[in-house]
């Protein structure tokens, strides 16, 4: 009995799967998707949002010239395909923290580089119900993804076009051609493994150096109605109703799933820095992300099966990360075009021979 013939097979379903297969099928091609039997507990807890302007430091994302224009196009397509809303433009207000910040992004709001993520530069307190006397910045090409709702509405289209196995893949059941691989009935031209945390039970990638970092997240319920998102230190993401999305938190030691007392008192304290208004919470949840040593995504081949991939590593910023380096990695794999060396995972084939070493 023959083989049935697809040309790829991914593995997970969390952000980093949907969005690979969703590129494989704009390119034509047939995918056999392995959804697993658990939740992804990253994609199912983040909160989704994309920010041109990050950090402590508050610094231009990484890449973001390229991230950000095309995350938009990508995401609208899908709601497209998949008749669903997951994308939701929204600015983002970033309260400077004295008067040097605030000089320093009047100069940065005509520059080239910076101008088009920058909306307006707020030099004098904007509201009562937001702590910022020295006024803010607010943020074009940001927003948030709903990301179960992307996921179940991209997975919902994924299976009316491919197969999809709602079933943990099984490692020991894949075998390897010159050319293919083949697992059950099935033969593929290459497998590619987006699994998240679950990398580390991987025997073909558990060498790569994943980080994985617990965050953990409020709901809390205001009366305030502002029409951005709040950030510094901590977001506040308007998600409808008066509710609102409160995070996050970096936890490189605890793994488990539990929401931490600790944690909750964490994310009070930054809130109460910037937010002046009553409120109440209502829930409190916890997740575990896929980041890496580095902070860049795993993309690529591994060092001695040309048939096995990898897309990983997302970390904290996957809802920005994930179509570019989708598109990138398929660019890869149809079109022989060369892996950016920032996210190839050949800059960590010395821990795969050190770790494979006689």
């Amino acid at each position: 009995m023959g083989q049935e013939q697809i040309d790829y097979i991914i593995v997970g379903a969390g952000l980093a799967g949907v969005t690979l297969a969703t590129h494989l099928h704009n390119a034509g091609k047939r995918v056999l998707m392995f959804s697993g039997t658990q939740k992804n507990v990253s994609s199912y807890v983040a909160a989704g949002l994309y920010n041109p302007v990050t950090g402590r430091k508050m610094v231009k994302t990484w890449k973001a010239d390229q991230l950000f224009p095309y995350l938009e196009d990508y995401y609208r397509n899908c709601e497209e395909l998949s008749r669903k809303k997951f994308l939701h433009l929204n600015a983002i207000y970033r309260p400077f923290v004295d008067v040097e910040e605030q000089n320093e992004w009047m100069g940065k709001s005509t520059e080239t580089g910076y101008s088009d993520f920058i909306q307006k530069v707020y030099t004098q307190p904007t509201t009562s119900q937001v702590n910022d006397p020295y006024g803010g910045l607010l943020l074009n090409l940001a927003g948030y993804l709903d990301i179960p709702e992307y996921i179940e509405g991209m997975m919902a289209f994924l299976s009316r076009n491919h197969t999809i196995v709602n079933d943990d893949f099984k490692y020991n059941k894949l075998v390897q051609g010159e050319d293919s691989v083949y697992y059950g009935a099935y033969q593929a031209k290459e497998i590619i493994f987006c699994e998240g945390i679950g990398l580390n039970n991987n025997p073909y990638f558990d060498w790569l150096p994943l980080r994985p970092v617990k965050g953990e997240i409020l709901y809390i319920k205001s009366e305030f109605e502002p029409d951005y998102i709040l950030n510094r230190g901590v977001f506040v993401l308007p998600i409808g109703d008066g509710v609102y999305k409160v995070g996050s938190t970096y936890d490189h030691h605890d793994q488990t799933l539990e929401p931490t007392e600790k944690a909750k008192n964490q994310i009070l304290e930054k809130l109460d820095l910037i937010f002046n208004e009553k409120y109440e919470i209502v829930d409190h949840i916890a997740g575990i992300r896929p980041a890496t040593k580095d902070r860049r995504p795993f993309v690529g081949i591994h060092p001695k099966h040309e048939t096995i991939g990898v897309f990983n590593g997302l970390g904290t910023k996957g809802v920005s990360l994930a179509p570019y380096w989708a598109q990138h990695l398929v660019q890869f794999l149809e079109h022989n075009e060369k892996l950016s060396d920032e996210v190839n995972i050949s800059r960590y084939f010395s821990l795969y021979s050190e770790s494979h070493a006689s």
